[in-house]
């Protein structure tokens, strides 16, 4: 009894210190971090059933690069969109890969929106616009949808437009209305409210040329952050306070107190456990919108002069020359969605870069990044669609912006290759893809393929190994060709297995009808939404020519790259020897092109490791610069500067006043020196 009373008092301190800090604890955080599936499905049914407000989900995952460039993105457009609209929350897919399962989610980034408790609209990639439109839209949606219509208001609109309609008949139609809601939980009372009113009402002034009166479902009250929380603590609040009421002897509650001594422990435990959990949240949000901050101030701002040099590229060799080129007081400008190239993808330690240990892909480009920023380096996170050199300087045009600039550093990695063939493009996104470290975490539990026999093939295996529950390796030849050690590792692994000697002929899946949530029998799914997923994939063997069928549910391909050169054609020479590769002058980084110089996998058809593509990088930037003064273009804003400075001054000078004019003698003073006064007293 004593530990039971200790531990109550506890909680009551607790909770009187959390009451007694900043409201903004009661608020819900602008994007919420979901924990678990029970988390979701509450808040899901609580905005079904207290406030009507649609809620997007964005299905993520740390070490995807499009989740990444979305990330600000989609934290601004819930900032914009306001609390009183949507609910915005984060999903995950690695943490709570239970919803990933349930939603069909086989790619990442993935955003799903409920309405009135139901998977309404579902968008698979990093599309800003795309999906601003579907907020928009859903967001209209549910304005268009709060109403609610009564029995009565049904039975006034029918004596005026239809006397002939008995009780009964009335009765049929607002059970119909009522039971297209049929969920329990969101419409208990069986009214006829949201889309089954809207479409009512259509249906009734398309016959009768007059629409029925209804009335809102929600109030803008209630649509607010915490008007939820603060009516039903309200009423906790009224009914304790009429308990007490009765039992103090005729004294009267004070409302600035809580009633901590009538709420049970379990009551107490409850309260703690979810003002602490909006507390995280918040603190969440903040380093977030500090984060997002962080990212905005090393933002590119055009300029009226060119700029010296323009890098295009984020990954190692990217990053690697604007650390250099930024130190060299140049100010770079690197232009690359925050996706970091292929080590951005890489979920598995990065064991072979010298001085890094127990780090993953992600962190390393995040430090460069972080490192080239502390130097002077700014950002502009779009992509370069192509460049301008017919005159100098040149111009880099990206997807929104223009970039005048005096020398280019190429540094734009590699693209994955896939396999071309049948099922491979209609099933990306549906089970077929290139980044288990985006992807993998959608297929928790279940089996799947991957085709490959390299360092990529490898530490693809090696990601999905974690959380799949099988993997099988596609291999051409009789042996891998990545590292001894990364190799040993997928063989001696209990839940990787090889197919030699084979090659995928065709990726199998079959169409899946979506599910629409809260639906039963046949209006559970969506005919207009038909979804291709992969189901398995045809193999034949290449020594004995036999096919084979296996079983799995997703196919990631890890054959090699293409370096990303297309937007190079015709302005710089190529390598004849391997397709795709720029070709470089003698040892140096320049092309053919003076003032653009090439680093990383987009000139090395040898080597290609994201330590060497650093060492080309901060070559690149070395030759930029030497070219630069050889050219002799310097910082062309500080010459301006310094030349208005001069012109400044020497109209100063010229307008300097005799030397020798006395200020003291227009002032009608006769001044003496101290020497002079002192002699003159002596």
């Amino acid at each position: 009894m004593i530990g039971t009373s200790r531990a109550s008092r506890l909680l009551a301190v607790a909770l009187l210190l959390i009451q007694y800090q900043s409201v903004s604890v009661y608020g819900r955080p602008m994007v919420r971090q979901i924990r678990s599936a029970h988390e979701f499905d509450r808040l899901v049914e609580k905005h079904a059933k207290e406030t009507g407000l649609p809620v997007i989900a964005d299905f993520y995952s740390d070490g995807c690069g499009p989740c990444r460039q979305i990330a600000p993105i989609y934290q601004k457009m819930a900032k914009e969109t306001g609390q009183d609209n949507a609910v915005f929350v984060k999903i995950n897919t690695q943490a709570v890969p239970e919803l990933s399962g349930r939603y069909n989610v086989r790619s990442i980034p993935t955003f799903l929106f409920f309405s009135d408790g139901k998977k309404v609209d579902t968008m698979q990639g990093a599309d800003a616009n795309g999906l601003q439109q579907r907020i928009s839209s859903l967001v209209s949606r549910s304005r268009q949808n709060n109403v609610i219509m009564t029995r009565e208001a049904l039975g006034e609109y029918y004596a005026k437009v239809d006397p002939s309609k008995d009780a009964a008949a009335l009765d049929s139609v607002y059970a119909k209305c009522a039971d297209m809601n049929k969920s329990s939980k969101i419409n208990p009372d069986k009214l006829c409210m949201s889309g089954a009113a809207v479409q009512l009402n259509r249906r009734l002034k398309q016959k009768y040329k007059e629409r029925v009166e209804t009335k809102p479902r929600f109030t803008a009250e209630d649509r607010m952050p915490s008007s939820g929380s603060e009516s039903a603590d309200k009423k906790k609040e009224d009914d304790s306070s009429s308990s007490a009421s009765a039992g103090s002897k005729g004294k009267k509650a004070d409302p600035a107190k809580a009633n901590l001594h009538i709420a049970t422990k379990e009551e107490l435990m409850e309260e703690l456990e979810n003002r602490l959990e909006a507390e995280a949240e918040a603190r969440e949000e903040e380093m977030e919108e500090e984060d997002i901050f962080a990212e905005f101030e090393h933002s590119y701002v055009q300029s009226d002069f060119p700029e010296r040099v323009t890098i295009i590229g984020g990954g190692p060799a990217g990053m690697s020359a604007a650390i250099y080129a930024a130190r060299a007081g140049l100010t770079p400008v690197v232009v690359a969605p925050p996706m970091g190239g292929q080590l951005q993808g890489k979920g598995v330690d990065v064991e072979n870069y010298p001085g890094l240990a127990d780090v993953t892909g992600p962190q390393v480009v995040s430090a460069m990044r972080e490192q080239a920023a502390t130097f002077g380096a700014v950002f502009e996170c779009e992509e370069v669609l192509s460049i301008d050199v017919s005159s100098r300087p040149f111009k880099v045009h990206t997807n929104s912006t223009e970039i005048i600039t005096h020398s280019i550093i190429v540094a734009t990695g590699a693209e994955s290759n896939w396999l071309d063939i049948p099922g491979e493009y209609e099933m990306r996104g549906g089970g077929v893809s290139s980044c288990a470290i985006c992807d993998g975490a959608a297929f928790y539990g279940k089996d799947v393929v991957v085709v490959g026999g390299g360092d990529s093939a490898m530490e693809e295996a090696l990601v999905l190994a974690r959380t799949s529950k099988t993997v099988t390796i596609i291999h051409r030849r009789d042996a891998f060709r990545a590292s001894k050690i990364l190799a040993q590792r997928v063989i001696e692994h209990p839940s990787i297995h090889v197919k030699w000697n084979t090659v995928v002929k065709k990726i199998v899946g079959e169409k899946i009808l979506v599910e629409v949530e809260g639906e039963e029998e046949s209006d559970s799914v969506d005919l207009d939404n038909e979804e291709m997923f992969v189901t398995g994939a045809l193999l034949s063997n290449t020594e004995t020519g036999e096919d084979e069928r296996i079983d799995c549910a997703a196919v990631f391909v890890a054959i090699g790259h293409t370096p990303t050169t297309s937007f190079l054609e015709e302005i710089v020479d190529f390598d004849e020897e391997h397709a795709g590769y720029l070709q470089t002058i003698g040892r140096s980084t320049k092309t053919s092109t003076p003032g653009i110089f090439a680093a990383g996998d987009v000139s090395d058809a040898v080597y290609r490791q994201a330590v060497t593509s650093a060492g080309s990088g901060a070559a690149a930037a070395l030759d930029a610069e030497r070219w630069l003064s050889e050219e002799g273009l310097g910082n062309e804003e500080a010459e301006f500067e310094a030349e208005l400075l001069a012109e400044l001054m020497a109209d100063d000078i010229s307008n300097k006043p005799a030397d020798n004019y006395n200020a003291y003698d227009d002032a009608g003073v006769n001044v003496t020196g101290m020497k002079e006064s002192a002699r003159v007293e002596f």
